[in-house]
């Protein structure tokens, strides 16, 4: 499982125009799926994002989590995380989770998230999504459960 997770003011999803998610100080974060993965993947990968000290502290460093700031977090399906570009120039998405094992799992990727304790939004599943937000920083990160 891979997620890029970035850190936002806010944060807003619409498919075909009609506003899906939205959220204000937090982490957009998104996740792709990839073939195999478990739930201790989501577990290790929730518990992580959960715990990210990418929010400042008073001394202006970064040092506390979204739950110590009170945020949200907005959390969206994106499995072109898998994109392959080493060879052509054509992404190939052989890594990625089979889109039916994903659509299936995905529920539970959101119970997950919900689990933290954590405002959560989600954004739709296998859908054309239009993500706005404002980066705050720009901080971004990314995560990645094969690499722990």
């Amino acid at each position: 499982m891979r997620c890029v997770v970035q850190r936002v003011l806010g944060a807003r999803v619409t498919v075909g125009g009609v506003e899906c998610a939205a959220m204000d100080r937090g982490l957009l974060v998104f996740v792709g799926l990839r073939s195999g993965d478990t739930l201790d993947d989501l577990g290790w990968i929730a518990g992580k994002v959960s715990r990210l000290r990418v929010f400042d502290d008073a001394d202006g460093r970064m040092n506390m989590s979204i739950r110590e700031i009170g945020g949200s977090l907005c959390v969206i399906s994106q499995f072109t995380l898998y994109g392959d570009c080493r060879k052509g120039n054509r992404p190939s998405w052989a890594e990625a989770m089979p889109v039916e094992e994903a659509r299936a799992f995905w529920p539970t990727v959101e119970r997950r998230f919900q689990a933290t304790g954590i405002p959560c939004v989600f954004g739709q599943f296998q859908s054309m999504m239009a993500v706005e937000l404002v980066n705050d920083g720009p901080v971004t990160v990314q995560i990645d459960s094969a690499l722990r």
